[in-house]
């Protein structure tokens, strides 16, 4: 019975060898289940591949015989992300120096009145003017530090009584007179002293009103603000720096109540 089977099957496989092979992928060589024809390909009937006596259900791995189906490829493993690097930090910027306080320009300027008619020395009231009007500019204050001197401009004047080259001589040596007092007692430095007569050329204005009807005594008393020395100070100095603002004080937390019994 098993050599009829053979018999059946070798004449089944060469009937179907002229044209009935199957154009699926050969077996492997090592691993032969199905017949081969002389081209290489599994020999098949009508329904199903022809099977050798080697043939076992492992073996039947050719595509199209007894169901079976390649395995779908694996898909290629996606590339791995590139990791991400981290952010490089901003390097820190090297602290901004504090900018030098710039100096700011000073001018000031001091009237010294009523100085004796038809003389050439300052009054008692008139030194206190000065000496309180330099000590000033010698301190600091909110806004500034100590003034330097740059220049000091002394400017002698007269009222309008008399002739005008007397009276400019005159306003000459008030001028002179206020400079050595500023030299010997409130110590400025001559070389930034600067002197000049104006006579009754600058005139303060509310002099105007003092009528020449007047008697002379009256008339003199009224030209008393003519009578005058100017300081101007010109200088320089810096400003103070403002004071950091204070932080804020919080408020004190409150005990919580305790609940009455």
């Amino acid at each position: 019975m098993h050599s009829a089977t053979k018999i059946t099957l070798a004449g089944v496989a060469l009937a179907t060898i002229a044209g009935c092979s199957t154009g699926g992928s050969s077996p492997d060589s090592k691993n032969q289940g199905y017949l081969i024809d002389t081209n290489g390909n599994v020999v098949t009937t009508q329904y199903t591949c022809v099977r050798t006596n080697e043939w076992t259900p492992a073996r039947a791995v050719v595509e199209g015989c007894d169901g079976y189906k390649k395995p779908a490829p694996k898909a290629a493993p996606a590339p791995k992300k590139p990791e991400a690097k981290p952010e490089a930090k901003p390097e820190a910027k090297p602290a901004a120096k504090p900018k030098k306080p710039q100096p700011i320009n000073i001018t000031e300027k001091i009237e010294l009145q009523n100085i004796p008619f038809d003389k050439a020395e300052l009054t008692d009231d008139n030194k206190k003017e000065l000496s309180q009007f330099l000590g000033d500019l010698r301190k600091a204050n909110k806004q500034r530090t100590v003034v330097t001197f740059g220049a000091v401009v002394v400017t002698g004047h007269t009222d309008r009584l008399g002739t005008l080259p007397y009276n400019m001589k005159l306003s000459e040596r008030r001028a002179v007179v206020a400079k050595d007092h500023l030299v010997n007692t409130e110590k400025v430095d001559p070389k930034l002293i600067f002197w000049e007569g104006k006579g009754p050329k600058q005139p303060i204005p509310v002099t105007k009103f003092c009528d020449n009807k007047m008697n002379r005594k009256q008339l003199i008393e009224c030209l008393g603000p003519n009578r005058r020395v100017t300081v101007e100070i010109v200088g320089t100095a810096l400003p103070q720096p403002k004071p950091a603002p204070k932080p804020e004080a919080k408020p004190e937390a409150k005990p919580e109540a305790k609940p009455k019994p």
